[in-house]
């Protein structure tokens, strides 16, 4: 299986900062992701949203990249939030636990 680019693109609003995640989100999402949640985390944003209705694939590791990202967002009292999940990675937050520490949001709420 050959894998597809990915890209993250961060926007700043006042008060909240949204990612766009497009691609697979695999191991090789990590210097994209990191890259895009570091340049909005320095602006301190009180809560980042991650819109993953642009997301093809998300495997294990994609998930362990997210856990890393939550670990650091709680370190520095940052609020991240999830919407745009297709049904399946929606089972995969919850079968990891991750929408304990990134809720999802519903696309009526967002």
């Amino acid at each position: 299986m050959s894998t597809q680019h990915f890209e993250a693109i961060g926007r700043y609003q006042s008060g909240s900062a949204t990612i766009n995640l497009y691609g697979d989100l695999t191991v090789q999402a990590t210097e994209a992701l990191n890259a895009a949640y570091t340049a909005l985390a320095s602006q301190n944003p009180g809560v980042i949203f991650f819109n993953f209705a642009g997301v093809d694939y998300l495997n294990s590791n994609g998930i362990a990249l997210l856990i890393s990202l939550v670990a650091r967002a709680r370190q520095n009292s940052h609020t991240l939030m999830a919407y745009g999940l297709r049904p399946f990675h929606a089972e995969l937050f919850q079968l990891a636990g991750l929408h304990e520490y990134m809720p999802m949001l519903s696309p009526e709420a967002v």
